[in-house]
Protein backbone atom coordinates (compact mmCIF):
# COMPACT_ATOMS: atom_id res chain seq x y z
CA UNK A 1 0.00 0.00 0.00
CA UNK A 2 0.86 3.63 -0.73
CA UNK A 3 1.17 5.81 1.82
CA UNK A 4 -1.49 8.71 2.14
CA UNK A 5 1.12 11.77 1.77
CA UNK A 6 2.18 10.37 -1.14
CA UNK A 7 -1.75 10.97 -2.80
CA UNK A 8 -0.70 14.31 -4.09
CA UNK A 9 1.97 13.19 -5.96
CA UNK A 10 0.05 10.95 -8.22
CA UNK A 11 2.31 11.51 -11.81
CA UNK A 12 5.96 12.06 -13.03
CA UNK A 13 6.96 13.99 -16.23
CA UNK A 14 9.45 12.26 -17.92
CA UNK A 15 11.80 14.64 -20.00
CA UNK A 16 12.76 12.62 -22.38
CA UNK A 17 16.15 12.21 -24.40
CA UNK A 18 15.52 15.82 -25.68
CA UNK A 19 13.44 18.56 -25.24
CA UNK A 20 14.18 20.13 -29.08
CA UNK A 21 11.18 19.31 -31.32
CA UNK A 22 13.40 19.11 -34.90
CA UNK A 23 15.58 16.46 -32.36
CA UNK A 24 12.20 14.65 -31.21
CA UNK A 25 11.17 13.70 -34.76
CA UNK A 26 14.43 12.04 -35.80
CA UNK A 27 14.36 10.12 -32.78
CA UNK A 28 11.05 9.05 -33.06
CA UNK A 29 11.87 7.73 -36.49
CA UNK A 30 15.09 6.24 -35.41
CA UNK A 31 13.75 4.13 -32.54
CA UNK A 32 10.61 3.34 -34.15
CA UNK A 33 12.53 1.65 -36.57
CA UNK A 34 14.78 0.03 -34.18
CA UNK A 35 12.06 -1.08 -31.83
CA UNK A 36 10.55 -3.19 -34.89
CA UNK A 37 13.67 -4.69 -36.42
CA UNK A 38 13.87 -5.88 -32.33
CA UNK A 39 10.31 -7.18 -32.70
CA UNK A 40 10.57 -8.73 -36.38
CA UNK A 41 14.62 -9.57 -35.75
CA UNK A 42 13.79 -11.93 -32.77
CA UNK A 43 10.39 -12.94 -33.43
CA UNK A 44 11.81 -14.91 -37.00
CA UNK A 45 14.91 -16.44 -34.54
CA UNK A 46 12.05 -17.82 -32.60
CA UNK A 47 10.35 -18.83 -35.57
CA UNK A 48 13.29 -20.38 -36.78
CA UNK A 49 14.04 -22.60 -33.88
CA UNK A 50 10.96 -23.81 -33.44
CA UNK A 51 9.95 -25.06 -36.87
CA UNK A 52 13.48 -26.26 -37.07
CA UNK A 53 14.00 -29.83 -35.21
CA UNK A 54 17.95 -29.55 -35.87
CA UNK A 55 18.09 -26.58 -33.25
CA UNK A 56 15.93 -28.07 -31.10
CA UNK A 57 18.98 -28.13 -28.21
CA UNK A 58 19.82 -26.70 -25.45
CA UNK A 59 21.87 -23.85 -26.67
CA UNK A 60 19.07 -22.67 -29.18
CA UNK A 61 16.25 -23.15 -26.58
CA UNK A 62 18.36 -20.48 -24.45
CA UNK A 63 18.43 -18.32 -27.68
CA UNK A 64 14.73 -18.87 -27.79
CA UNK A 65 13.94 -17.28 -24.76
CA UNK A 66 16.47 -14.40 -25.24
CA UNK A 67 14.57 -13.27 -27.64
CA UNK A 68 11.74 -13.62 -25.92
CA UNK A 69 12.82 -11.30 -23.12
CA UNK A 70 14.27 -8.86 -25.69
CA UNK A 71 11.02 -8.28 -27.10
CA UNK A 72 9.57 -8.06 -23.55
CA UNK A 73 12.01 -6.17 -22.61
CA UNK A 74 11.86 -3.07 -25.04
CA UNK A 75 8.77 -3.50 -24.88
CA UNK A 76 7.93 -2.09 -21.42
CA UNK A 77 9.91 0.98 -22.38
CA UNK A 78 10.03 2.29 -26.19
CA UNK A 79 6.50 2.58 -26.81
CA UNK A 80 5.86 4.81 -23.92
CA UNK A 81 8.58 6.63 -25.42
CA UNK A 82 7.46 6.91 -29.02
CA UNK A 83 3.94 8.29 -27.67
CA UNK A 84 5.64 10.97 -25.35
CA UNK A 85 7.85 11.90 -28.47
CA UNK A 86 5.12 12.08 -30.62
CA UNK A 87 1.97 13.54 -28.50
CA UNK A 88 3.99 15.84 -26.44
CA UNK A 89 2.42 14.55 -23.16
CA UNK A 90 5.46 13.35 -21.10
CA UNK A 91 3.66 12.45 -17.86
CA UNK A 92 2.92 9.32 -16.37
CA UNK A 93 0.54 8.03 -13.49
CA UNK A 94 2.82 6.74 -10.43
CA UNK A 95 1.01 3.14 -10.95
CA UNK A 96 2.46 3.19 -14.52
CA UNK A 97 5.91 4.34 -13.27
CA UNK A 98 6.13 1.47 -10.55
CA UNK A 99 4.93 -0.78 -12.97
CA UNK A 100 7.10 -0.35 -16.15
CA UNK A 101 10.40 0.12 -13.36
CA UNK A 102 9.18 -3.39 -12.04
CA UNK A 103 9.10 -5.08 -15.61
CA UNK A 104 12.28 -3.35 -16.75
CA UNK A 105 13.98 -4.41 -13.81
CA UNK A 106 12.56 -8.01 -14.16
CA UNK A 107 13.07 -8.52 -17.88
CA UNK A 108 16.90 -7.21 -17.64
CA UNK A 109 17.55 -9.88 -14.65
CA UNK A 110 16.01 -12.53 -16.45
CA UNK A 111 18.31 -11.29 -19.68
CA UNK A 112 21.33 -11.66 -17.35
CA UNK A 113 20.54 -14.99 -16.16
CA UNK A 114 19.71 -16.46 -19.73
CA UNK A 115 22.92 -15.14 -20.92
CA UNK A 116 24.73 -17.41 -17.86
CA UNK A 117 22.97 -20.25 -18.84
CA UNK A 118 23.96 -20.03 -22.14
CA UNK A 119 27.49 -19.70 -21.12
CA UNK A 120 27.03 -22.78 -18.72
CA UNK A 121 25.79 -24.89 -21.75
CA UNK A 122 28.98 -23.88 -23.68
CA UNK A 123 31.19 -24.75 -20.96
CA UNK A 124 29.69 -28.40 -21.07
CA UNK A 125 29.80 -28.73 -24.16
CA UNK A 126 33.19 -28.28 -24.88
CA UNK A 127 34.61 -28.95 -21.37
CA UNK A 128 32.29 -32.10 -20.56
CA UNK A 129 31.17 -33.27 -23.96
CA UNK A 130 30.75 -36.93 -22.70
CA UNK A 131 28.14 -35.86 -19.95
CA UNK A 132 26.32 -33.16 -22.21
CA UNK A 133 23.05 -34.98 -22.83
CA UNK A 134 22.76 -35.78 -19.18
CA UNK A 135 24.13 -32.69 -17.80
CA UNK A 136 22.22 -29.93 -20.25
CA UNK A 137 18.61 -32.61 -20.10
CA UNK A 138 15.45 -31.11 -21.55
CA UNK A 139 14.54 -31.20 -17.63
CA UNK A 140 17.16 -29.37 -16.41
CA UNK A 141 17.07 -26.34 -19.22
CA UNK A 142 13.58 -25.56 -18.39
CA UNK A 143 14.96 -25.25 -14.65
CA UNK A 144 17.27 -23.14 -15.71
CA UNK A 145 14.36 -21.07 -17.33
CA UNK A 146 11.69 -21.00 -14.74
CA UNK A 147 14.74 -20.00 -12.51
CA UNK A 148 16.12 -17.34 -14.58
CA UNK A 149 12.58 -15.72 -14.89
CA UNK A 150 11.29 -16.43 -10.71
CA UNK A 151 14.79 -14.88 -9.43
CA UNK A 152 14.16 -12.07 -11.99
CA UNK A 153 10.54 -11.45 -11.01
CA UNK A 154 10.94 -11.79 -7.28
CA UNK A 155 13.99 -9.30 -7.14
CA UNK A 156 12.49 -6.68 -9.29
CA UNK A 157 9.45 -7.63 -6.48
CA UNK A 158 11.42 -6.41 -3.37
CA UNK A 159 12.76 -3.12 -4.95
CA UNK A 160 9.14 -2.22 -6.60
CA UNK A 161 7.46 -2.22 -2.96
CA UNK A 162 10.75 -0.25 -1.33
CA UNK A 163 10.20 2.10 -4.19
CA UNK A 164 6.33 2.18 -3.48
CA UNK A 165 6.63 3.26 0.22
CA UNK A 166 8.65 5.90 -0.25
CA UNK A 167 7.49 9.57 -0.05
CA UNK A 168 7.42 11.73 -2.79
CA UNK A 169 6.14 15.41 -2.22
CA UNK A 170 8.73 17.57 -4.05
CA UNK A 171 9.57 18.02 -8.06
CA UNK A 172 8.04 15.61 -9.96
CA UNK A 173 10.06 16.05 -13.10
CA UNK A 174 12.30 12.74 -13.87
CA UNK A 175 15.81 13.63 -16.15
CA UNK A 176 15.22 10.05 -18.01
CA UNK A 177 13.31 8.63 -20.57
CA UNK A 178 11.25 5.88 -18.55
CA UNK A 179 11.09 5.20 -14.88
CA UNK A 180 14.27 3.49 -13.89
CA UNK A 181 15.61 3.05 -9.77
CA UNK A 182 17.98 5.57 -9.72
CA UNK A 183 16.21 8.57 -11.11
CA UNK A 184 13.35 7.59 -8.79
CA UNK A 185 15.23 7.65 -5.88
CA UNK A 186 16.67 10.89 -6.63
CA UNK A 187 13.20 12.33 -5.87
CA UNK A 188 11.96 10.59 -3.08
CA UNK A 189 12.03 13.19 -0.12
CA UNK A 190 11.91 9.82 2.05
CA UNK A 191 14.83 8.16 3.75
CA UNK A 192 16.40 6.27 0.69
CA UNK A 193 19.08 4.02 2.69
CA UNK A 194 17.33 1.03 2.47
CA UNK A 195 16.69 1.53 -1.20
CA UNK A 196 19.96 2.07 -1.66
CA UNK A 197 21.74 -0.26 -0.06
CA UNK A 198 19.62 -3.12 -1.42
CA UNK A 199 20.50 -1.92 -4.82
CA UNK A 200 24.49 -1.87 -3.99
CA UNK A 201 24.19 -5.37 -2.54
CA UNK A 202 21.44 -7.43 -3.43
CA UNK A 203 21.44 -5.70 -6.28
CA UNK A 204 25.42 -5.62 -7.18
CA UNK A 205 24.57 -9.64 -6.12
CA UNK A 206 22.07 -10.45 -8.87
CA UNK A 207 23.71 -8.88 -11.57
CA UNK A 208 27.07 -9.70 -11.07
CA UNK A 209 26.27 -14.03 -9.72
CA UNK A 210 25.65 -14.45 -13.28
CA UNK A 211 28.48 -12.21 -14.75
CA UNK A 212 30.74 -14.42 -12.46
CA UNK A 213 29.35 -17.92 -14.22
CA UNK A 214 29.98 -16.26 -17.17
CA UNK A 215 33.90 -15.49 -16.94
CA UNK A 216 34.61 -18.65 -14.89
CA UNK A 217 33.11 -20.76 -17.93
CA UNK A 218 35.43 -18.91 -20.67
CA UNK A 219 38.26 -19.44 -18.12
CA UNK A 220 37.63 -23.25 -18.07
CA UNK A 221 36.36 -22.99 -22.21
CA UNK A 222 39.57 -21.17 -22.77
CA UNK A 223 41.75 -23.65 -21.18
CA UNK A 224 40.30 -26.38 -22.82
CA UNK A 225 40.44 -24.72 -26.24
CA UNK A 226 44.50 -24.15 -26.14
CA UNK A 227 44.82 -27.34 -25.36
CA UNK A 228 43.63 -28.76 -28.79
CA UNK A 229 46.53 -28.78 -31.36
CA UNK A 230 45.67 -27.51 -34.72
CA UNK A 231 45.05 -24.25 -35.16
CA UNK A 232 42.12 -24.10 -37.05
CA UNK A 233 40.70 -27.08 -34.38
CA UNK A 234 41.48 -24.00 -31.62
CA UNK A 235 39.33 -21.83 -34.25
CA UNK A 236 36.33 -23.79 -34.77
CA UNK A 237 35.98 -24.93 -31.26
CA UNK A 238 36.15 -21.20 -29.88
CA UNK A 239 33.81 -19.50 -32.94
CA UNK A 240 30.79 -21.45 -31.33
CA UNK A 241 31.16 -18.76 -28.52
CA UNK A 242 31.31 -16.00 -30.41
CA UNK A 243 28.41 -14.51 -30.46
CA UNK A 244 27.72 -14.95 -27.27
CA UNK A 245 31.01 -13.56 -26.11
CA UNK A 246 29.95 -10.42 -28.34
CA UNK A 247 26.17 -10.32 -26.35
CA UNK A 248 28.03 -10.17 -23.08
CA UNK A 249 30.09 -7.58 -23.53
CA UNK A 250 27.81 -5.09 -25.02
CA UNK A 251 25.22 -5.53 -21.98
CA UNK A 252 27.41 -6.34 -19.08
CA UNK A 253 29.34 -3.56 -20.26
CA UNK A 254 26.29 -0.94 -20.02
CA UNK A 255 24.66 -2.20 -17.05
CA UNK A 256 27.52 -2.51 -15.06
CA UNK A 257 28.37 1.59 -15.56
CA UNK A 258 25.11 2.38 -14.66
CA UNK A 259 24.19 0.11 -11.23
CA UNK A 260 27.27 -1.11 -10.09
CA UNK A 261 28.12 2.27 -8.48
CA UNK A 262 27.18 4.39 -5.60
CA UNK A 263 24.22 6.64 -6.53
CA UNK A 264 26.14 9.85 -5.42
CA UNK A 265 28.11 9.32 -9.06
CA UNK A 266 24.92 9.76 -11.24
CA UNK A 267 25.30 11.33 -14.29
CA UNK A 268 21.65 12.06 -16.16
CA UNK A 269 23.39 12.90 -19.37
CA UNK A 270 25.46 9.59 -19.56
CA UNK A 271 23.33 7.23 -17.86
CA UNK A 272 20.49 8.21 -20.98
CA UNK A 273 23.20 7.38 -23.44
CA UNK A 274 24.48 4.43 -21.77
CA UNK A 275 20.75 3.33 -21.15
CA UNK A 276 19.64 3.29 -24.71
CA UNK A 277 22.45 1.02 -25.62
CA UNK A 278 21.73 -1.57 -23.72
CA UNK A 279 17.86 -0.96 -23.61
CA UNK A 280 17.27 -0.58 -27.35
CA UNK A 281 20.43 -0.72 -29.29
CA UNK A 282 21.68 -4.70 -27.77
CA UNK A 283 17.99 -6.24 -28.14
CA UNK A 284 18.09 -4.96 -31.91
CA UNK A 285 21.46 -6.31 -32.30
CA UNK A 286 21.03 -9.55 -30.90
CA UNK A 287 19.34 -11.21 -33.74
CA UNK A 288 21.82 -10.40 -36.13
CA UNK A 289 24.51 -11.52 -33.81
CA UNK A 290 23.53 -14.75 -33.19
CA UNK A 291 22.66 -15.38 -36.80
CA UNK A 292 24.92 -13.53 -39.34
CA UNK A 293 27.93 -16.03 -38.04
CA UNK A 294 26.24 -19.18 -37.08
CA UNK A 295 25.43 -21.70 -40.12
CA UNK A 296 23.01 -23.33 -38.31
CA UNK A 297 20.88 -20.62 -37.84
CA UNK A 298 21.37 -19.23 -41.54
CA UNK A 299 20.53 -22.69 -42.71
CA UNK A 300 16.86 -22.59 -40.97
CA UNK A 301 16.22 -18.71 -41.91
CA UNK A 302 15.98 -19.95 -45.36
CA UNK A 303 14.57 -22.56 -44.39
CA UNK A 304 11.74 -20.14 -42.72
CA UNK A 305 11.75 -17.64 -45.72
CA UNK A 306 11.25 -21.00 -48.01
CA UNK A 307 8.19 -21.67 -46.04
CA UNK A 308 6.58 -17.79 -45.91
CA UNK A 309 7.03 -18.10 -49.86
Amino acid sequence: MLRENQSHMTEFLLLGLTSNPKQQVWLFASFLAMYLVNVIGNSVIIASIQRDARLHTPMYFFLSNLSLVDICFTTVIVPQMLVNLLTQRKTILFAQCLTQMYFFVAFGITDSFLLAAMAIDRYVAICNPLHYNTAMSPRRCRLLVVASWAVSHLHSLTHTILMGRLSFCGPNVIHHFFCDVQPLLTLSCSDTSINELLAFTEGSVVIMSPFIFIIVSYIYITRTVLRVPSGEGRYKVFSTCGSHLTVVALFYGTIISVYIRPSSTYSVTKDRVVTVIYTVVTPMLNPFIYSLRNKDMKQALRKLAKRTE
